[in-house]
């Protein structure tokens, strides 16, 4: 523990390992810079990995403006299964056959999914009605009415395809659930589906070959944290009121 540092700001980018939420991240920088002040612009699920943009000091100003931007993820589909939680982490719901299919009817499956659409959140997710994450009450069971959500898919390209798995590369908006995109082509597809792996690579122009793994971060000295912390108005457009 370096002990406080009340003057240290700006945007960490920290490769989130798996079984991680991002509080924990957030946790173990709160630790290491003796601070409060710490947030992070953008959720990933415990089970994703990649880009988390840290907030430092004044930087947590930000974070409507950095939350706000989109994002690319490398990730892939387990094909012929649906979970309760629309990735691996979930209850197997159903296993279904998987068909051989063309490039030419994975291609089409995806294309309604592209550009602007309404999407309903998971039941598993940290939105809150009345009060309540939703995550616990569909840990009682319960299926809450959620209102769709405006995203936006700038592109979704599959780069691998087997018998029973899509590897893919996703551009998007903030607030796409990705997990809900895997199960909801699987859905269309007739085989049902859903997420196996997914890594942020990418949030607008910072990209994961800048971001540190946790325990890089943890054993550098205080002169290499700061060199490494990118001055937030370099991170926001200009007149951005911090």
């Amino acid at each position: 523990m370096l002990g406080p540092i009340k003057d240290l700001d700006g945007v960490l980018l920290i490769d989130k390992p798996t079984d991680h939420t991002s509080h924990d991240v957030v946790a173990r920088v709160r630790r290491k810079l003796g601070m409060k002040r710490i947030g992070h612009a953008g959720t990933l699920d415990p089970m994703a990995t990649g880009l988390l943009i840290i907030l430092v000091g004044k930087a947590t100003s930000a974070s409507q403006y950095l939350i706000s931007l989109d994002k690319e993820y490398t990730g892939t589909i387990k094909l012929g299964q649906v979970t309760n939680t629309q990735d691996a982490e979930g209850e197997v719901l159903e296993t279904r056959p998987v068909p051989v299919f063309s490039e030419a009817e994975i291609q089409a499956a995806i294309k309604p999914f592209l550009g602007d659409q309404y999407q309903i959140p998971p039941m598993f997710s940290a939105i809150k009605i009345d009060g309540v994450p939703l995550y616990k009450s569909a840990r009682k069971g319960e299926d809450i009415e959620r209102e769709p959500r405006f995203v936006r898919v700038m592109s979704w390209e599959i780069t691998r395809y087997a018998p029973d798995e899509l590897d893919f590369i996703l551009r998007s908006s903030k607030g796409t659930y990705v997990r809900t995109l895997a199960n909801d082509l699987g859905a269309k597809l007739g085989c049902g589906a859903h997420l196996s792996a997914l890594r942020r690579t990418a949030t607008h122009n910072f990209g994961i070959a800048q971001a540190l793994t946790i325990h890089e971060f943890e054993a550098m000295a205080r002169a290499d944290i700061e060199s490494r912390l990118i001055p937030v108005r370099t991170a926001v457009p200009p007149g951005f009121a911090l």
